[in-house]
C-alpha cells in the first residue's frame, strides 16, 4: 500500500512538466507546419541530431553537464524559498576563478585539478552568499540583488581576462586566459567525444542532494523553510543560518557548472562563451520542470540539452530554422510561469481565506 502511494505521487509529480513537454512540441509542431515543412519529419530529424548516435548522445551529455550543475544550484536556493537568479553570474566567477586556480597554484596535476574545484566552488558559494547576507542583513531582496550582481560578477570576469590575466600569445582579439596544463584536465568518459568527467560528477551531485534533502534533517530545515517559514521558525529552525548555508552552497554548485566546463571543455577561460549559450537560464528552466526535486532536475536538464543539440541537427538538414528551439523553450517558460503564478495565487487566496479578507 506504502508502495503504492508513493508511486501514485511519483506520477502525479512527473504530469506537470510531461504536460509541459507536450504542449511545448505541439506549438512547435504549428510553427513547423507554418514555415510548410514535415512535422514528423522534422522532428526525427530533432531526434536523430541528439540520439541518433553515440556520438550525439555524447554530446547531448555533454552540453547536459553545465545545465544540470546550475540546475542542481538553483533547486537547493528554491527548496529554501528563496530565489537565487544569480546563477549566471556565480558561473563565470567559478570559471575563471578555476581557470586561474589551474594555471597559477604549483603542484602536481591532481592538485592543480583540485585547487580548481575547490575555488570554483568557493567563488560562486561566497558571491551567492553576499547576496544572503544583504538580505539578512539590510533586507536587499535576494530577487534583485542576485540579478544585478550578475552584471558585476561577468564584467569583473571580463576584465579579469581582458587585462592583467590575458593570454596574448594568440589571437589578441579574443579576451582569454593561457590554456592550462593538460595535467590538470578533467578527462574524457569516451577518446574522441566531448562528454567528460564533469557529468559524472553532475549526475552523482544530485544523487548526493536527492538523499541529503530527502533524508537528513538539515534537508528537512531547507524544506519546512520553503514549505513556510513561520512554521519553521515556530519548529526551531534558524531561518538566517539556513537561508545563508542554502545561498552559499547553490552559488557554490553553480560556480562548478563553470569550473566543470573550464576544465572538461575549454581549457580555459574565454570571456562569452558561458553567457552565450544561455547555461543558466535554461538550468532555471530545469529546476523548475522539476519542481526542484534533484533527480528531476538532472533529467530535465538532459531533455533541454537534447531539445538544443537536435536543433542544430535540424538546422543542418532541413530548411526548419533553429529558433524552433526556442519556440519550445518559450512555451515551456510560459507553462512554468503560469504555474508558479497560479501556486502563488492560490497560496495568497488561503491566506485571505483563513484570514478572512478573501
Amino acid at each position: 500500500m506504502n508502495l503504492q502511494r508513493k508511486l501514485q505521487q511519483l506520477l502525479k509529480s512527473l504530469v506537470q512538466p510531461l504536460t509541459a513537454v507536450v504542449i511545448g512540441l505541439l506549438t512547435g509542431a504549428v510553427a513547423i507546419s507554418l514555415v510548410g515543412a514535415s512535422v514528423l519529419e522534422t522532428y526525427k530529424v530533432m531526434w536523430d541530431g541528439a540520439f541518433g548516435n553515440f556520438y550525439f548522445v555524447t554530446a547531448t551529455l555533454a552540453r547536459a553537464t553545465p545545465i544540470i550543475f546550475i540546475g542542481l544550484g538553483l533547486a537547493i536556493a528554491f527548496r529554501a524559498g528563496v530565489f537565487n537568479m544569480g546563477a549566471e553570474g556565480q558561473m563565470v566567477l567559478g570559471a575563471v576563478s578555476a581557470a586561474l586556480a589551474a594555471l597559477y597554484v604549483p603542484g602536481s596535476g591532481i592538485i592543480k585539478l583540485l585547487a580548481a574545484l575547490v575555488a570554483g566552488f568557493l567563488a560562486g558559494g561566497l558571491w551567492s552568499l553576499l547576496a544572503g547576507w544583504m538580505e539578512t542583513r539590510f533586507k536587499v531582496q535576494l530577487l534583485i540583488s542576485t540579478l544585478l550582481l550578475n552584471y558585476v560578477a561577468v564584467l569583473f570576469a571580463g576584465y579579469l581576462v581582458s587585462e592583467p590575466f590575458q593570454d596574448k600569445s594568440g589571437s589578441a582579439a579574443l579576451a582569454q586566459t593561457h590554456m592550462i596544463d593538460q595535467v590538470a584536465w578533467l578527462p574524457k568518459l569516451f577518446p574522441g567525444m566531448s562528454v567528460h568527467m564533469g557529468f559524472v560528477i553532475a549526475i552523482v551531485l544530485a544523487i548526493i542532494l536527492y538523499i541529503i534533502l530527502r533524508f537528513t534533517s538539515a534537508g528537512y530545515e531547507v524544506r519546512m523553510l520553503g514549505y513556510n517559514p513561520f512554521f519553521a521558525e515556530y519548529g526551531g529552525v534558524n531561518k538566517v543560518k539556513v537561508l545563508l548555508y542554502s545561498m552559499f552552497f547553490s552559488g557554490g554548485i553553480a560556480g562548478l557548472a563553470g569550473t566543470v566546463e573550464v576544465l572538461g571543455s575549454q581549457y580555459r577561460y574565454v570571456e562569452g562563451s558561458l553567457t552565450v549559450p544561455g547555461y543558466a537560464w535554461t538550468g532555471l528552466m530545469a529546476a523548475l520542470l522539476a519542481n526542484s526535486n534533484p533527480l528531476g532536475t538532472a533529467v530535465a536538464a538532459i531533455l533541454l540539452a537534447a531539445l538544443q543539440t537536435g536543433a542544430m541537427g535540424m538546422e543542418r538538414n532541413t530548411e526548419v530554422p533553429l529558433e524552433i528551439a526556442s519556440v519550445i523553450q518559450g512555451v515551456l517558460i510560459l507553462f512554468v510561469t503560469a504555474k508558479i503564478t497560479f501556486n502563488w495565487w492560490k497560496v495568497k487566496k488561503k491566506g485571505g481565506d483563513i484570514h478572512g479578507t478573501a
